[in-house]
């Protein structure tokens, strides 16, 4: 086994333990997550997948937020971030951000492409990126929203990492698109419980 697949199963597993601890709501989704996304950043790279380069430096970033944010505690020790669905303004703030994230990575990824990266695939880049970059903002913030953006993710990186040759990446994917869809339905449960409760 040459060393690219040692990380590349390295990253898998420790992909597939966060997105695990995000659907049950525990915050070592984080220092996983942490793991994983150290070594897609170097993937990546290697396999001209620019834009889920810079999304993996997000992830990181974003997972110290998230992290911070998950551990907050009131006067009573309680957590002050509970699981909550989008308002309609919300909604519309993410589809912004995401309208405005995918352009300008596509439109970057274009560039890339033409000046030194010719497997480069800008349009499935941009898209699984700037959805993933949704999806980690809100899933920093626990919205429910997190998770549809992860499907959506998902869905399009199952195929851009199999064209790009890492296809036990591609079936990490899959695997992720099915727990994407569970963490969605055990977040709507914990989002109306907190509501009604």
């Amino acid at each position: 086994m040459n060393p690219i697949d040692i990380i590349e199963i390295i990253a898998i597993v420790f992909g597939i333990i966060s997105v695990w601890f995000s659907k049950k709501e525990n915050v070592w989704v984080f220092p996983s997550g942490l793991i994983n996304t150290t070594f897609y950043i170097y993937l990546s790279i290697k396999g001209d997948l620019y834009g889920e380069a810079v999304v993996n430096l997000y992830y990181t970033g974003m997972s110290l937020y998230g992290w911070y944010n998950w551990l907050k505690r009131d006067d009573q020790n309680l957590k002050v971030l509970n699981i909550t669905n989008s308002t309609a303004t919300e909604w519309l703030y993410e589809i912004l951000f995401f309208v405005t994230l995918y352009v300008i990575i596509f439109f970057s990824l274009v560039y890339i492409k033409n000046a030194f990266a010719p497997g480069a695939i800008p349009w499935a880049d941009a898209l699984a990126s700037a959805s993933a970059f949704t999806g980690m903002w809100l899933m920093a913030r626990k919205k429910v929203n997190s998770w549809i953006w992860w499907i959506i993710t998902n869905i399009a990186s199952i195929p851009l990492y199999y064209v790009k040759g890492y296809e036990k990446t591609s079936i990490y994917y899959l695997i992720l698109l099915i727990l994407a869809v569970l963490g969605l339905q055990e977040w709507r449960k914990k989002a109306n419980q907190h509501k009604n409760g």
